[in-house]
């Protein structure tokens, strides 16, 4: 059995070590205060910044970048932390803007990291869509990760990405057998758009777990900048009205109190 440590180091950064890796999601570690343009006129203020400092990190072995094209899933100082890093998995298209150590997965399709010493990582991009139908154009491309390695008992360990709840992340649930999630929430809005969503809402976060079943959920990316309309409350809240009911393998699915 592989003992796996998720550290929540703020908004969707999270330190994954499992089997001898080290494993960075989504580098954001800028201090607060500023406000980021976006696309289309939208932009959003960095209220919280990290738990740790980039130079705080451990040796890394690969970041996990779900996109590139905004601030608050990768900052100025977490442009600078690729440059460092050996294997930077993200979309195609973010691939070809980053360049360098960067390689892009589509939906699907699968890259092993390996080591002489390691068990082999396989990591899946999955299905992300950042926000309603016809919204690339607005959001652009994003994706989810799932892992996997020998030795993991309770199944694979995803990260969502920021996405809604549509048949692409559903079908997850036909393809993977989910132990851990780290759902990005924060049920995103801006003024110019009115009530469009761009990522989870609490509810509809519960509303995934009820298909996906996994034993242990980790809600990350909810705080920490002006245009998020969901925080911790709401996401506790979720699971304390409508607590999801699962099959034989899972204990419950329950949001974790990120380490800091």
């Amino acid at each position: 059995m592989t003992v796996v440590r998720v550290t929540h180091i703020g908004g969707p950064t999270t330190l994954i070590e499992a089997a001898g890796w080290r494993l960075l999601t989504d580098p954001t570690f800028d201090p607060p205060g500023r406000r980021y343009p976006f696309r289309w006129g939208t932009s959003s203020r960095k209220t919280a910044g990290p738990a740790l400092r980039a130079a705080e990190l451990p040796p890394l072995d690969a970041v996990l970048l779900t996109h590139d094209q905004h601030a608050d899933n990768l900052g100025t100082a977490g442009r600078a932390l690729l440059a460092t890093v050996g294997t930077v998995l993200t979309t195609p298209s973010g691939a070809r803007r980053l360049g360098g150590t960067s390689r892009g997965l589509a939906p699907w399709t699968t890259r092993r990291l390996t080591s002489p010493d390691r068990v082999t990582v396989e990591v899946t991009a999955t299905p992300a869509r950042h926000g309603p139908p016809l919204s690339r154009a607005l959001v652009g491309d994003v994706t989810g990760f799932a892992l996997r390695w020998e030795g993991q008992r309770h199944g694979t360990l995803w990260i969502s990405g920021d996405t809604v709840l549509y048949g692409g992340v559903r079908e997850l649930a036909r393809r993977q057998d989910v132990g851990t999630a780290l759902l990005h929430l924060g049920g995103v809005r801006f003024p110019q758009t009115g009530p469009v969503r761009y990522t989870l809402t609490a509810a509809r976060a519960v509303e995934l777990c009820r298909e996906l079943r996994p034993r242990t959920v980790m809600p990350v990316h909810y705080e920490g900048w002006s245009h998020f309309r969901e925080g911790r409350s709401a996401v506790t809240g979720a699971w304390r009205r409508h607590p999801p009911t699962y099959g034989h393998r899972s204990s419950g699915c329950r949001p974790a109190r990120p380490r800091r």
